[in-house]
């Protein structure tokens, strides 16, 4: 029993400590070193099979966690140098990069699946869309196989890189005295700047789908950012594992903007996963001689979905930018 309340301590301790969020106990520089380092301890052990996590999950979860990392480091490129943030965030990406094959191919079978719902009548029963879902589900199993049985070397690769940014991350020299506004203001500043420009560039006519892209891109550095600032106060006797957020104004309005940013990263994404959807099924090669058109009703269902997201998207990107980033971070600070 005793051990049984060691381990439940143990585990709430970890995720407090892995908290993507600041506390209000903690100085900006403790707790941004905190959080880098609590993402990616996690990710180490996701790599190494060290958590609860199913396997299957894991590559996914990491990811996550490599993403949480690259936005932390960009909102302290003040602090950090920009060649060095951007030099770490690299190493970070080429590692999430190494592992996307499993998770590219869930995406596949998780998008006609979220299409045909839609269209049930239309889409559900034909053996076209069978026959792409059978193809999908093949590919999705053969780069799970790969990636959690002949990939295990390349997991272990990866660790390994993450531990030496994780023995780096941990000399950080952030400024000590500074408040966490303060820590993260060019940062914070340049991240909106970003998505405000991606926003704009996307809502050109001639703009192509790699603009949306990228403009999520920076729509999820935005979450992140905010998601660091939205400060939590611990809970009383640390009875929960949770913590509360505390009621300062700032924190409550970086809470609403990780919110907003976060289901327009949604929008963004799904729009991706609908591209990417319609160029497998351009490509198949059933569909193309033998159901022209089933293949037909596929694209013309993804065209009209993207072009609903892509709309509710620039307009709810317009609300979201709807301030100068000067203005912008001001704001924060009030």
């Amino acid at each position: 029993m005793e051990r049984e309340r060691r381990a439940t301590r143990a585990g709430r301790s970890s995720r407090q400590a892995r908290r993507f969020g600041l506390r209000s106990e903690e100085t900006a520089a403790s707790g941004c070193r905190r959080i880098a380092l609590g993402q990616l301890d996690l990710a180490i052990e996701l790599l190494r099979g060290e958590s609860s996590v199913p396997p299957e999950e894991a590559v996914h979860e990491t990811r996550k966690a490599l993403k949480r990392v690259r936005a932390l480091m960009r909102l302290l490129e003040g602090e950090l140098g920009v060649k060095r943030a951007r030099r770490e965030r690299a190493v970070l990406r080429d590692a999430a990069a190494r592992l996307a094959g499993a998770r590219d191919a869930e995406v596949m079978v998780s998008t006609l699946d979220a299409l045909v719902k839609r269209h049930p009548r239309r889409l559900g029963h034909r053996r076209g869309v069978v026959e792409l879902r059978e193809d999908l589900e093949r590919e999705r199993r053969d780069a799970t196989k790969r990636t959690l049985g002949e990939d295990v070397a390349t997991r272990e690769r990866v660790a390994e890189e993450l531990t030496r940014v994780r023995e780096r991350v941990a000399k950080w020299k952030l400024s000590a005295g500074r408040s966490a506004v303060k820590l993260t203001r060019p940062g914070l500043e340049h991240i909106y700047r970003a998505g405000r420009t991606g926003r704009r560039r996307a809502g050109k006519r001639n703009a192509g789908p790699g603009a949306l892209h990228k403009w999520r891109k920076h729509v999820k550095d935005l979450r992140y950012g905010a998601e660091v600032l939205d400060v939590r106060e611990p809970t009383k006797g640390g009875s929960k594992p949770s913590a509360k957020r505390t009621s300062k104004p700032a924190s409550r309005r970086m809470a609403k903007i990780a919110r907003r940013a976060d289901r327009l990263g949604e929008m963004l994404g799904e729009e991706h996963d609908l591209m990417l959807l319609a160029e497998r099924v351009r490509a198949h090669k059933p569909l193309q001689r033998r159901r022209k058109r089933t293949r037909k009703r596929l694209l013309r269902a993804i065209s009209r979905r993207r072009a609903r997201l892509r709309k509710r998207a620039l307009r709810d990107g317009e609300r979201l930018y709807a301030r100068k980033p000067a203005r912008f971070v001001r704001n924060v600070r009030a």
